[in-house]
């Protein structure tokens, strides 16, 4: 080996050394930087030369390389682990939410009100002709109805907040999406085949990570340093393209339901986890169920108490009535159970085949007679085939109810049923098999169908003595009845009590939000013991890369030691010339 060849070989240690020690410089002033990677400098022996005695001899040291420390199986974890993480804090935020609005805790929610309710048709029961009873029972329904209204328009509220929340979310998902559409142009240029933009690599590599708090996404990298993202199997980015995300909002069982889909051919997007996949879940999940059975409670305490209330007799009797309900002119011909009859198709309760009676009394006298009102819905025709034709619709009742005696029935313009007693006569009803009466809102104590829109009837407010106790003066079947609503399993709840219903949905959400902190707090543990299993491989360890100085340091001092002995060596030989 000449002298030139060694002073070559101590110059390449010397670029090498500087090199290295640049790298864990770089390091050490990065070692609290967050989503830096360490640096590695791969240091490889040039490729040597045999000399003319057969000799094979080094020709110094060069860096081959500069990467970054990381572990893909491993960050692929760990985003998955954070989609989970926010995920299950969204949950417990948003189901938090949802307790705290229905909770009972001070006897002032859902469940308090309705014992009160029920406590005043029980002090009824006791005394039927207590016009006091009566006033307060009318005043106890309304603070129901307007709490039930008020709490589900808390709920809905809550369910916009979400919309407003995902509409935000979707937008900064967009950001990074484009962010990492343009990062991994940046990357492709600048590497080129080459060596690793370790910065650059670093940036998309957050981006990711900030992206996954938002939707669980997996990432496809490329030979060329680009990468793919994908939410299920559906690509949000391809290279330098982002698709983008937007919301869609389809109406589905009258309920506005909101996705998240790609913008260019508005592809539903399968999101399970992030705080998008929260959001959207708990929208359609959680939060929609208690919308849902507060509706259902609402419904069920509407029809059964109507049920109740509409086949016995106001203290003084009815003169005349007006029904709640309004039916369309072309449902008046359909009966009551056909599909097609868009009044009753979408009630959350329905008339069904029975009959009830009405009981008109000359006021003279007290004679009292009783017809009975047949309703015919059991979806079969005169031929015995399955058909409407022959079942009972609106104007045929009513033409029934006309045909009794000293009683007039007509359909108002409005598509209400009216009924006017003769002159020195009253009427009532009684023995209701059908639901009918309930249905119609004919002689009933509720208005409205579920949470919208529960109310009290006006009159009852103006005049509490056509609230109705029993079927006669003094009798009290109704109010009892009502008052044993309390704990009587009824159909509308599902076979449960009305007060059971909503205990089951507050101790259901109450365990789903415990679980949704045991599940947040189990989520943060892996996700940090991922972050620490990362740090171990990737993250910079001061004492290390102190070391590595001292080693590199070494190398350059030798290797500058190595230039001067040959330096020598070389001044030697000229001078002997």
């Amino acid at each position: 080996m000449s002298l030139t060849s060694s002073l070559l070989i101590g110059r390449s240690a010397l670029a090498a050394s500087q090199i290295a020690i640049r790298v864990t410089g770089d390091n050490i002033a990065n070692a609290a930087t967050p989503g830096y990677h360490r640096r590695v400098a791969t240091l490889n022996p040039i490729q040597g030369q045999v000399t003319a005695n057969g000799l094979y001899q080094g020709r110094g040291v060069e860096v081959t390389s500069i990467n970054r420390r990381v572990e893909q199986a491993l960050s692929a974890r760990i985003r998955t682990s954070i989609s989970q993480e926010e995920s299950a804090l969204v949950n417990q935020d948003l189901l938090s939410q949802i307790e705290s609005l229905t909770s009972n805790i001070d006897g002032s929610g859902v469940s308090g009100h309705l014992e009160e309710l029920f406590d005043a048709f029980s002090e009824l029961a006791n005394n039927p002709a207590s016009t006091a009873t009566r006033s307060l029972i009318v005043e106890s329904a309304q603070t129901v109805a307007q709490y039930l209204q008020r709490l589900r328009l808390d709920l809905v509220d809550a369910r916009k907040q979400i919309d407003v929340s995902i509409e935000a979310n979707v937008e900064r998902s967009n950001e990074l999406l484009s962010e990492i559409a343009s990062l991994n142009e940046a990357i492709v240029t600048s590497e080129q085949g080459r060596t690793e933009n370790a910065a650059l690599r670093d940036q998309r590599e957050s981006l990711v990570a900030e992206l996954a708090t938002y939707l669980d996404v997996s990432v496809t990298e490329h030979d060329n340093g680009s990468i793919d993202l994908y939410v299920g199997s559906d690509p949000v980015v391809t290279g330098t393209n982002a698709r983008g995300l937007k919301t869609l909002t389809v109406d589905i069982g009258g309920e506005p339901t909101l996705f998240v889909a790609t913008v260019d051919r508005e592809a539903k997007l399968n999101i399970t986890s992030g705080r998008l996949g929260a959001l959207l879940d708990q929208r359609s999940g959680d939060l929609q169920d208690t919308i849902d059975r507060l509706d259902e409670l609402a419904s069920g305490l509407i029809f059964e108490v109507n049920r109740l209330h509409s086949q016995g007799r106001p203290f003084s009797g009815l003169d005349s009535t007006l029904s709640e309900r309004r039916v369309a002119l072309v449902d008046q011909t359909l009966a009551f159970n056909d599909p097609t009859n868009a009044t009753f198709a979408d009630l959350p309760f329905a008339t069904s085949n029975g009959s009830f009676e009405v009981v008109v009394r000359d006021k003279a006298t007290g004679a009292e007679q009783r017809v009975k009102i047949d309703v015919d819905l059991d979806g079969i025709d005169n031929t015995g085939a399955a058909g409407f034709a022959d079942d009972t619709t609106l104007a045929s009742l009513v033409a029934d109810l006309n045909a009794v005696p000293d009683l007039s029935a007509t359909i108002t313009a409005s598509g209400q049923v009216q009924l006017t007693a003769g002159a020195g006569f009253e009427f009532s009803f009684a023995n209701d098999t059908s639901g009918a009466l309930a249905t119609l809102g004919i002689n009933t104590f509720f208005t409205g169908v579920d949470g919208t829109d529960i109310g009290v009837r006006s009159e009852l407010s103006d005049d509490p003595l056509l609230l109705v106790a029993g079927e006669s003066e003094g009798s009290n079947e109704a109010a009892l009845a009502i008052a044993q609503l309390r704990d009587t399993p009824v159909d509308s709840a599902g076979g449960v009590s009305l007060t059971e219903h909503w205990r089951q949905t507050t101790e259901r959400i109450a365990v789903q939000t415990r679980a949704a902190g045991t599940r947040a707090a189990a989520a943060s543990d892996v996700r940090l013991a991922l972050e620490s299993q990362e740090a171990s491989i990737s993250g910079v360890s001061i004492d290390e890369e102190s070391i590595n100085l001292i080693t590199y340091q070494r190398q350059y001092q030798a290797a500058a030691q190595f230039i001067n002995v040959i330096d020598e060596m070389t001044q030697i030989l000229l001078s002997l010339i």
